[in-house]
């Protein structure tokens, strides 16, 4: 097994252990909304749903993303999780969204309050935030864009959970207005959360390019034997930096030859730029 291939296998198994984790905090967020009555706990709930939904989509997506090229995809899969990465921004967007709209609108009734119920949803919350700091270490860890935005969700429900917990018992003791006040700060925060995610992955769908065209260009042109870079293009694919460009070489070379030179400027590309694929159109100097 490849080296790529055991990561996507830990990334999955990693995504997997969180589903079981965010459907236990389900079921628990279930029981302390049907039997306190509280309107933000039960919506705290749907919201869990959400993430046990996005934890398959991710698995799901993990696994075809790690799929080598094919036909229909020639330069591989690996945008695939780029891709949820900009889903789960949008997730975390929306989110915000609807916390700052609940704490403008909302009038909510005071709620019971009961001690199992609060400390169930403390225990709510410390699972929350030992999976989201679980979860960031072995994002920086497999340098996997997948789990940090994750562990940013995650940590997106932790922010939430405070909130409805903290309005849950304000709103009992009545004062209403500070889970209002309290909520749009969070919304903030997780707008913020959204704003880092979106940045990773903008330039990435867009093919924004990942080494200056200047800086590629004075690496090749120290290569015995090229006499001009007429073209450079770069893009990233998941972790995998690609760059075609063009070089221009003496017209009097054999093919043998100008083929060596291209092989010395990929060496270079990967040992300069560690870059994972290049293409090399080989052009007579004029």
């Amino acid at each position: 097994m490849s080296d790529a291939a055991r990561r996507d296998l830990l990334i999955r198994r990693i995504i997997l252990l969180e589903g079981l984790a965010n459907f236990i905090v389900l079921l628990a967020k279930l029981t302390v909304g049907l039997s306190t009555g509280s309107l933000a706990v039960l919506g705290d709930a749907v919201h869990s749903l959400t993430d046990l939904s996005n934890n398959v989509v991710a698995w799901v997506v993990i696994k075809l993303s790690g799929q080598p090229p094919d036909r229909e995809h020639p330069y591989g899969h690996r945008k695939f999780e780029t891709l949820v990465v900009f889903g789960l921004a949008t997730l975390l967007t929306v989110l915000a969204v609807e916390l700052a709209l609940h704490a403008i609108r909302s009038e909510p009734e005071p709620p019971l309050r009961d001690a199992w119920t609060l400390g169930l949803m403390l225990g709510v919350l410390g699972v929350n935030v030992t999976v989201a700091t679980w979860q960031r270490y072995w994002a920086r860890r497999l340098e996997s864009d997948i789990l940090l935005a994750d562990a940013n969700h995650t940590f997106a429900d932790v922010l939430t959970t405070i909130v409805v917990i903290g309005g849950w018992q304000l709103s009992a003791m009545g004062y209403p207005w500070l889970d209002s006040a309290c909520a749009l700060g969070v919304s903030g925060l997780v707008l913020y959360l959204a704003y880092g995610l979106f940045r990773r992955a903008f330039p990435v769908l867009v093919d924004r390019f990942v080494v200056a065209p200047e800086e590629l260009a004075e690496t090749v042109m120290r290569v015995p034997g090229v006499r001009g870079v007429r073209r450079v293009r770069s893009r990233s694919l998941g972790k995998t930096l690609t760059v075609d460009m063009v070089i221009t070489v003496d017209p009097q070379l054999s093919t043998s030859e100008a083929h060596s030179i291209a092989d010395a400027v990929e060496r270079r590309l990967e040992e300069h730029h560690q870059v994972g694929d290049t293409s090399i159109h080989i052009e007579p100097d004029s």
